[in-house]
């Protein structure tokens, strides 16, 4: 794996027909407009890690409801999203809207799950993984935890940056070196929505072999920090709950204000979109 991260980096000067292949995109699904990848987890591993062996780089955003209602209402997101090389269901109303329009997903995708997964995973096939992000000491709490669930694992590192770190060019500057230096084969990237997503794409430049994941709240899923909801929870698509339960004032606007009313939009859409599916089959 690491010999093919080597390979990618010594390309300058190469032909052209030597550069790493690029995967073939997997078949996707319309949901308002965002393409959302038809695979499973499994599968999105997969098609991660044969990137990761061919020494092409990509970056795999996650999306729940409250990210296409942001990807719905912003051009700037819009624009932000459509640099992703892959979008995955990170939200049981998206597979449930995918079934509802006719177009189903195999199954929901979340980030907190591919964390974890994708590591183990990553640890067999021996690629490195860089945390980047989470609260003082969860990246380096989840990392004891992940190295104990696969003792396999390679850690490139482990960085979190203080609040406010954007608008600090010295620690750009750091982060940037840092994984040019680490050069990891797998960036986990924790800041929340959009702030992570931002910071891919600038960081994209800097490892244009690795791939990034996006992964929001995952550290401190994995470090204990916050509880995730039990297996079922999550399967009803009842996590939000859950989680607003240990965070309401943070999370009560974002959960019942604004995640409700969007998720009948949502519905609405994707049953308009079966019945003109149907009408123009029945032409």
């Amino acid at each position: 794996m690491q010999e093919a991260s080597d390979a990618a980096r010594s390309l300058c000067g190469m032909d052209i027909a030597a550069a790493p292949r690029r995967a073939i995109p997997p078949p996707t699904v319309s949901l308002m407009g965002l393409e959302v990848a038809a695979l499973s987890e499994r599968e999105t591993i997969e098609y991660i890690l044969d990137a990761v062996d061919a020494g092409s780089g990509g970056w795999i955003c996650p999306a729940n409801l409250d990210v296409l209602r942001q990807w719905r209402h912003s051009a700037e997101v819009r624009d932000l999203i459509a640099g992703a090389d892959l979008v995955v269901a990170d939200g049981m109303p998206l597979v449930w809207a995918g079934e509802l329009q006719g177009s189903p997903l195999p199954e929901r995708v979340a980030g907190s799950s591919l964390f974890v997964s994708l590591t183990e995973a990553a640890a067999e096939a021996g690629a490195s993984v860089f945390l980047l992000g989470g609260n003082p000491g969860t990246a380096e709490a989840a990392v004891k935890r992940l190295s104990h669930r696969s003792p396999g694992m390679r850690l490139a590192g482990v960085l979190s940056p203080p609040f406010g770190f954007e608008a600090d060019s010295i620690w750009l500057d750091r982060i940037e070196r840092t994984l040019s230096e680490c050069a990891p084969d797998i960036v986990y990237v924790a800041l929340g929505f959009p702030k992570q997503e931002h910071l891919i794409v600038q960081l994209r430049k800097s490892v244009p072999e690795a791939w990034f994941v996006s992964c929001g709240i995952s550290f401190s899923f994995v470090a204990g920090e916050i509880q995730r909801a039990p297996v079922i929870v999550q399967r009803l698509g009842l996590e939000w709950l859950h989680r607003m339960a240990q965070e309401p004032k943070r999370l009560y606007r974002r959960y019942l204000l604004e995640g409700i009313p969007f998720l009948a939009r949502l519905a609405w859409s994707a049953l308009a979109s079966r019945v003109a599916h149907a009408a123009r089959s029945a032409l």
